[in-house]
């Protein structure tokens, strides 16, 4: 079968726009670097995997390439699994210098073989950065195969080859080993061209079509390596990998055909057969104009290969900053509930039960009270005074029953809305490795408890200092000393958790009736208008003590949510840079 390059001249790559094209790559670079998908969302390890070679294939390839248009080809061996990549490489060479063996796996760690004199050009990490380089001497031995695939390639100089062309054997593109086939597909995306190697029998397998429609998309310079056809079938093999060649778009592909054969003593494949392909290879290398245009070609490709496969990484990184916001509505949600409970729950008289109202007719004597109130103001305040004054504890324990009932209404929502947020987010299932910080974070419920206790004591304070501050008046002091200023803050606390509204509204039961004496007691004391202020006040008080109280453990769980990297504003907006650039660079409208 002829090997005819035959490759459609590639499309013009400019010049003046690089300086702009490799500024804005590198940014896309650097935010492929620090990818970040937190949630395990359909499509983020896809994601994820697309963002890595493109990546690469902008560090190992495009960007050294856009800087050096007459550096050397590499010519990436890839394919098959047993397709004799291997040996086809040191018959090339006629050098040992690669591992042939029946184990397979049998290549793991790359190795990059370059003309002596281009040393230059592959030391460090210019070319390939993504790997790490291991410098081996060229007479040394093949490096047997390891336990695993580490992220480093092997680099030789080897003699037998012409200047301007560097081979690389890659492991297979259907490797069985997970880091291999990812490997492989770093270094096909970081190469000028492809050497592909299959077999007779292994030729019409879909893992080799998923790579050649890549190459054909990237518009890629492509050969195949036909290995090990029976005799006889070299005719019919060979027209129907031709026939699924034009289909895929690789009409133009040359075919190099070895037949089944043994290898010869120092282990090479005969060179009758390798030697079309050395030709085809040497003729690129030799021609400076013709290795430029291979490279404008494949350099071209990749960047639209790299542009159309950013889509979905957009898309992804999107959809994750999405994930995060709903996760955080959620939670947001969830403790406004619990808020709105709280408030209705120190607004509607529920406080004014069991210990609170106990301690409170204990205080005031809310049944003799509540006969006389309207036409007994004075009686009352007389009432409330010898009470204060005989009896001085009792109005300490109003207070420390209201911080008992209040303490346990806010510890149980929080912990009803941190059970309710870990429900949500567990149902989510997307963010399991943030859900178990939050949960770590929080606080302990004697902590909790602690908390909530301290906020009750803090606003007592408030509502006392209140008292105190409308009592600066002198005509008021008098009735003050004579009821207490904490007797009168407990009445204030009591009117809080009936109403804010003033006198109307107030139920009517016990819990309502308490709340009318507190509030007639307070008028008597401070008059109408200035009681409806103390009371607004107090509840305003209450508010914005339980609010910070409740979004500090909102907080916990929306700071253990991690925000995706980069975020898509700008990863959109350096993939617009990126497009524009290339599109002036190519003269094309990318995309």
């Amino acid at each position: 079968m002829s090997a005819d390059a035959g490759a459609a001249p590639p499309p013009p790559l400019g010049t003046a726009g690089i300086g702009d094209t490799e500024a804005a790559l590198s940014r896309l670079r650097g935010d492929l670097s620090g990818l970040s998908l937190p949630y395990a969302l359909a499509g983020a390890d896809t994601a994820a995997r697309t963002a890595r070679i493109v990546r690469d294939q902008l560090g190992d390839y495009v960007l050294p390439r856009l800087k050096a248009m007459d550096a050397p080809l590499l010519a990436v061996v890839g394919g098959s699994t047993g397709a004799g990549k291997s040996a086809l490489v040191s018959s090339l060479v006629r050098r040992r210098v690669a591992v042939s063996s029946a184990i397979r796996p049998t290549t793991r760690r790359p190795l990059l073989l370059h003309a002596t004199g281009d040393d230059a050009w592959f030391d460090g990490s210019r070319v390939l950065g993504s790997l790490a380089h291991v410098r081996v001497a060229e007479g040394a031995e093949p490096t047997a195969a390891g336990l695993h695939t580490p992220r480093e390639v092997e680099v030789r100089s080897c003699s037998t080859l012409p200047a301007g062309l560097a081979l690389l054997d890659a492991p297979d593109v259907d490797s069985v080993v997970d880091e291999n086939r990812e490997l492989s597909a770093t270094l096909l995306a970081a190469a000028d061209l492809w050497i592909f190697v299959t077999t007779a029998s292994r030729y019409a397998d879909a893992v080799v079509w998923e790579h050649l429609r890549a190459a054909a998309a990237r518009d890629i310079v492509t050969a195949v390596v036909l290995d090990r056809v029976p005799a006889g079938a070299d005719e019919a093999v060979g027209k129907d990998l031709r026939r699924r060649l034009d289909a895929a778009g690789l009409s133009s592909c040359p075919v190099f055909v070895i037949p089944e054969t043994r290898l010869d003593p120092d282990g090479f494949l005969s060179d009758e057969y390798v030697a079309p392909l050395r030709h085809w290879l040497g003729a690129l290398a030799v021609d400076a104009a013709a290795r430029r245009d291979v490279a404008r070609r494949t350099l071209t490709g990749a960047l639209g290969s790299a542009l159309a496969g950013m889509d979905g990484v957009l898309d992804a990184v999107r959809a994750q900053e999405a994930e995060r916001g709903r996760l955080a509505y959620a939670t947001a949600t969830i403790h406004a509930e619990a808020l709105d409970r709280v408030t209705q729950a120190t607004e509607d008289g529920s406080m004014l039960r069991g210990e609170v109202l106990a301690r409170w007719q204990e205080l005031v004597g809310t049944g003799e009270l509540l006969r006389g109130l309207e036409s007994q103001v004075s009686r009352l305040r007389d009432r409330v005074t010898a009470a204060v004054l005989g009896r001085p504890a009792p109005a300490e324990r109003v207070e420390e029953a209201i911080e008992s009932s209040l303490t346990m209404l806010l510890v149980n929502e929080a912990q009803r809305a941190r059970l309710e947020t870990e429900q949500t987010w567990r149902r989510a299932g997307t963010a399991a490795y943030p859900l178990s910080c939050a949960i770590s974070a929080l606080p302990t419920v004697a902590e909790r408890t602690q908390r909530a206790e301290q906020l009750v004591r803090d606003w007592q304070g408030d509502v006392l200092n209140l008292v105190r501050a409308e009592g600066a008046d002198k005509r008021l002091t008098a009735r003050l000393v004579s009821l207490g200023v904490n007797g009168t803050g407990v009445a204030l606390m009591v009117v809080v958790f009936a109403h804010t509204g003033g006198l109307t509204g107030v139920e009517v039961g016990i819990a309502g009736g308490a709340a009318v004496v507190a509030q007639r007691l307070l008028e008597a004391v401070f008059g109408d208008q200035a009681m409806r202020d103390l009371a607004r006040r107090s509840r305003l008080a209450l508010n914005e003590r339980v609010a910070a109280f409740l979004q500090e453990e909102q907080a916990v769980f929306t700071q253990a949510l991690p925000a995706p990297s980069p975020r898509p504003e700008q990863l959109a907006e350096h993939l617009q840079e990126v497009t524009g650039a290339v599109g002036r660079l190519t003269g094309e409208d990318a995309r």
